[in-house]
């Protein structure tokens, strides 16, 4: 069984472990990724035939009921089954099974409520009878068992897929056509490691020549061909999914379909366009405030990953997600939905329609495709390729926009400062404005009262970008986003007592030279993620950094000085942080060690990143009672020489990263005995601290099923 042999092992080892205690198995995964095939396989296997005296299979459903299944079961059990004609169903199922070993399978259940209704038929005997259980939702799987470790079915990898391909079309023979070899593995990857994609492609297969123009003919619609065949059985099977769905989930499913194939999805930014599109409304109220991305992060996008209907790529130093994707097949699915419904319209180089289109998803390189778009209905507009400038000029015909996201600019371009007349703009509706390099902000900007993010994606030959003095009158703003904001221009001598301020302000990344006056942080009293580059331009200032306790929802902070150290050593700078901190990143700094105890005592720091020689002196040790919370630890470019410290100093580290440390010669190696580490990637640093991290490793082999991952990168450059 091709990609399964080892899903199939670890399920056989659990049907027959040495709990006696009645276990249940969940197998979770997406739609179609081969949950039911692994349960049958094991199901069927003749070892675990003779290990269980009653076995039953029943395929719940989405309506399913504590009545169809204990039928069902009654039925498939039918040899068993005794007692009177009065009894109900489940008195009958529990009678059957009382006293037996049993394997049960219950194939795709939707809810934790459908587990409730029937758990109580299912007798524990201490006799190591196992329940398989299926689905597509991570939460639904951990519920009868939270203790229980879930089967997570993984997609196949290239070669897995080809093989299933080939067995499927050639019954395994090797003796096929090498020249369909080629052709039959990009077939083959199209279909996303997906086995039931696979499977109905490779029926396809079967029914034409074997010969390179049949296959070519089917490789150029391979997902149109797969979403056809079998009367639309595979769309059915994953539209499940979608149709299971919560209401308020499902806009923010369907917009995930309008990004490019394969596109890994930044979570920051989607989640500020869930909330410019009204998506988010905070369903489960709490007794702690939470803003409305957070809701999108906490609940709605976490829903999605549990239900297994977006991936995963990468994650934050605090474990939040940071990229997701959806499957090439599910973001068909989803465009097909919003194309019916008139939700979104993704727009390459084959044409557009041109009336009702409410939301915009641009994947090619110019904006003339708007010049022919019915203008008063279209809200969203979001491009993915690289523009000219003089694409911009379609978007000004637009009167009820309310996103405007360019997400590329071309890399040719003679400015690096492109002009944007906000004047020429109507929008007075417009939440989200985000661009890709600086561009002239006007006075005028004012005008748009809605604005809740202004975001510049990425700085051409690092040029600033200014803001007017009137960015402070615009109430709405919750986000201030660039590589690097100039200066703050200063408030009205009035400030926030007259009504100046922005009180909704979430973000303000990243600022130069910012001078944390009492007046001007009275400004942004919410911000909770704030980013300050100082320069040498600013030398001469006190920074006032001792204010920032006053930011009393403020998250995460990222310090950064940009000039040489010998400029600023003689300033007196203190340093305050409010409790409230969970995130922290210092860089260019030159402070003693013996000032990591201010860090060291924020009883919520979870991660710490130390960058750029930011601390003095040779020796850094540590006391108890400090960075109590901290999960992640990152050292880069330092000069220290020595670290001494416990593992119960960081009793809750799991990644520690030491990179470019080339004077870094003794550790204590106590953190190996840190019960929490999981990860140590030592990366351009010395030869000995790679040989500690695996000597680490190799003690923990004694005394630990869990060893410490650890990861020696670039070692070619490391110093001997």
């Amino acid at each position: 069984m091709v990609g399964f042999d080892d899903n199939l092992m670890a399920i056989k080892d659990k049907l027959c472990g040495n709990s006696s205690k009645l276990q249940v198995i969940p197998i979770v995964g997406m739609g179609g990724i081969g949950k039911t095939t692994l349960a049958t396989k094991a199901y069927h296997d003749p070892s675990i035939n003779e290990n269980f005296n009653v076995r039953a299979w029943v395929t719940l459903s989405q309506d399913s009921s504590k009545e169809k299944v204990s039928s069902s079961l009654v039925c498939a059990m039918e040899n068993f089954v005794v007692g009177r004609s009065n009894e109900s169903n489940e008195v009958k199922v529990f009678q059957a099974l009382k006293g037996r070993k049993y394997l049960l399978v219950l194939d795709d259940i939707w809810s934790t409520k459908a587990w409730d209704d029937i758990m109580m038929m299912f007798p524990d005997d201490n006799n190591k009878s196992r329940i398989i259980l299926t689905t597509r939702l991570s939460d639904v799987a951990a519920y009868p068992d939270s203790c229980s470790h879930l089967h997570e079915m993984d997609l196949l990898d290239d070669d897995q897929s080809w093989n299933l391909l080939r067995q499927n079309i050639f019954n395994g023979k090797e003796d096929y056509p090498l020249e369909l070899e080629i052709i039959g593995k990009e077939i083959a990857r199209s279909c996303g490691g997906l086995p039931l994609a696979i499977v109905v492609i490779a029926g396809v297969l079967s029914k034409v020549d074997n010969n390179r123009a049949s296959w070519e003919k089917i490789a150029r619609n391979v997902k149109s061909t797969i979403a056809k065949e079998e009367n639309g059985k595979f769309e059915e099977i994953l539209s499940l999914s979608y149709n299971h769905l919560p209401r308020h989930l499902r806009p923010c499913f369907l917009y995930m379909g309008g990004f490019p194939e394969d596109y890994d999805i930044n979570i920051p930014r989607l989640v500020k366009l869930w909330v410019a599109e009204e998506f988010i409304h905070d369903i489960r109220p709490s007794s702690v405030s939470r803003s409305l991305e957070e809701v999108a992060e906490e609940e709605y996008l976490a829903d999605l990953v549990k239900r297994n209907l977006v991936m995963v790529t990468e994650r934050k130093s605090d474990g939040r997600i940071k990229t997701c994707r959806v499957h090439d097949l599910m973001r068909e699915l989803c465009i097909r939905i919003s194309r019916k419904e008139n939700f979104l319209v993704h727009v390459t180089d084959k044409g557009i329609p041109v009336e009702n289109l409410r939301r915009i998803f641009i994947n090619r390189n110019d904006l003339n495709c708007l010049a022919n778009i019915y203008r008063s209905t279209t809200r969203t507009v979001i491009c993915f390729m690289e523009l000219n400038k003089d694409s911009y000029k379609d978007l000004t015909y637009f009167r009820f926009m309310r996103i405007i996201c360019i997400l590329s600019a071309r890399c040719d371009m003679s400015d690096c400062i492109a002009s944007l007349c906000v004047e020429d703009f109507n929008l007075f509706n417009i939440r989200y404005l985000a661009f890709p390099y600086p561009t002239k902000i006007p006075p005028t900007i004012s005008n748009l009262l809605n604005l809740q993010a202004l975001i510049i994606h990425e700085s051409l030959n690092e040029c600033k970008q200014s803001l007017p003095t009137k960015i402070w009158t615009m109430k709405e703003l919750r986000h201030l986003i660039c590589y690097r904001f100039g200066e703050l221009p200063n408030p009205p001598d009035e400030g926030a007592s007259s009504g100046y301020g922005l009180e909704n302000l979430q973000t303000l990344w990243e600022v130069t030279n910012l001078i944390c006056t009492e007046n001007i942080l009275e400004m942004i009293p919410n911000v909770k993620e704030l980013g300050i580059c100082y320069t040498i331009d600013n030398r001469e200032k006190e920074y006032e950094l001792d204010n920032l306790v006053r930011l009393k929802q403020l998250e995460r902070f990222k310090l950064t000085l940009s000039y040489p150290l010998d400029v600023w050593k003689g300033k007196n700078i203190t340093l305050a942080f409010p409790k409230t901190l969970k995130w922290l990143s210092f860089g260019g700094w030159s402070r003693p060690w013996s000032e990591m105890t201010i860090v060291g005592s924020l009883p919520n720091l979870q991660v710490l990143k130390i960058k750029e020689n930011i601390l003095r002196g040779e020796t850094w040790e540590t006391v108890e009672g400090e960075f109590l919370e901290l999960k992640h630890l990152m050292i880069k470019g330092s000069k220290l020489e020595r670290w001494v410290t416990e593992s119960n100093h960081f009793p809750k580290l799991e990644r520690l990263l030491i990179h470019q440390c080339l004077e870094l010669r003794n550790i204590s190696n106590d953190i190996g005995e840190i019960s929490t580490l999981e990860l140590i990637e030592v990366k351009s640093g010395l030869k000995s601290t790679a040989e500690w991290a695996e000597r680490i490793q190799r003690e923990q082999r004694d005394y630990r099923y869990d060893v410490t991952e650890v990861r020696c990168l670039n070692l070619s450059f490391l110093v001997l």
